[in-house]
């Protein structure tokens, strides 16, 4: 089992509208609601390679109902650990088709979550924590979690023996990081804002040294670089983007660093090596971005992009 902790779980909502009429509202025929937050899209795509997964984190109110009976729904649902709590889980998620371009429905800061919500949610990780194959810590903190909140989570899961992904931003990420996580995934932008430095394997080598053992940059375009005590690796965009067909017409991007940290987990479970565990990621993400629906990636893709994306073992920096 692979254990997905998301501490903001949300209900995304995409407002998808046929046709831009300038100067005018626009008539939204469908709106699409499903279970959201970091650690909850990255069990959907793990759910969907055939892993058992379990979730937990909080959800309340009802748009915290809401996303727990859509989870439910999904195909090969994972196991529901979320955490009730009183207050209502945020709602988040972008305006989808053109005549919502450049529009999006607000993202709230969600749930304020009590010290008993706090000790609850401990208490339900350290019963999952034995039967965990993997651990991945997702999103960004509620309003009453610790900022400290992933780094005591990630010391837990290092002291049960647990290998243990991190994937979050800002002051949780620093803190989380010299926790010592396993693996740690981020796209370039976090992992400046971490380390200061706008070179990608720089910014990677700097956040190894402040503590997470791997680092797996999102290049978005650029593929996927990583950096660990196994060597350097690249998936640039010669092997992993010229493989792809042709794009289709609606290209959205949310999702994708979910379906890398599903990519990495689930060749992990699997004892694949390195190389495959990053073809795996690559490929995963691009037909994510690729998928036509929120929420899901383009299988045919990805399969046809599994088999070509190149991974290139690089020299260790000087």
């Amino acid at each position: 089992m692979i254990l997905t902790v998301t501490l903001n779980a949300a209900l995304d909502t995409a407002c998808r509208a046929r046709e831009p009429r300038p100067r005018t509202g626009h008539r939204v025929p469908e709106v699409v609601e499903r279970p959201g937050g970091k650690g909850i899209g990255v069990a959907r795509a793990l759910a969907a390679l055939g892993h058992r997964v379990t979730v937990t984190g909080f959800a309340g109110g009802p748009t915290g109902r809401t996303a727990r009976e859509l989870l439910a729904r999904a195909p090969g649902p994972p196991v529901d650990a979320l955490i009730p709590v009183g207050a209502t889980a945020r709602r988040a998620g972008p305006a989808a088709g053109p005549a919502a371009a450049g529009t999006a429905l607000p993202d709230e800061p969600g749930p304020a979550v009590t010290a008993a919500d706090w000790a609850a949610l401990q208490a339900v990780y350290r019963d999952l924590l034995p039967t965990a194959r993997a651990v991945a810590l997702c999103g960004g903190l509620p309003p009453g979690v610790p900022v400290g909140a992933y780094a005591q989570l990630v010391r837990e899961a290092r002291a049960a023996g647990v290998p243990v992904l991190l994937d979050t931003s800002g002051e949780p990420l620093r803190r989380g990081v010299a926790a010592r996580p396993d693996l740690l995934t981020s796209h370039a932008g976090e992992l400046a804002e971490l380390t200061g430095s706008h070179d990608p394997l720089r910014a990677a080598l700097d956040a190894r040294r402040r503590g997470a053992r791997t680092v797996v940059a999102s290049l978005g375009a650029g593929g996927l670089l990583a950096v660990g005590p196994e060597g350097h690796w690249a998936v640039g965009p010669e092997g992993h983007w010229r493989a792809a067909p042709p794009r289709p017409p609606h290209e959205d991007p949310a999702g994708a660093g979910d379906s890398v940290a599903a990519g990495l987990l689930s060749g992990l479970a699997e004892d694949l090596p390195w190389p495959g565990r990053l073809a795996r990621a690559a490929a995963l993400s691009a037909a994510t971005a690729a998928a036509s629906a929120a929420g899901g990636f383009d299988r045919p893709l990805y399969e046809e992009l599994l088999g070509r994306v190149r991974v290139a073992e690089a020299a260790p920096a000087g």
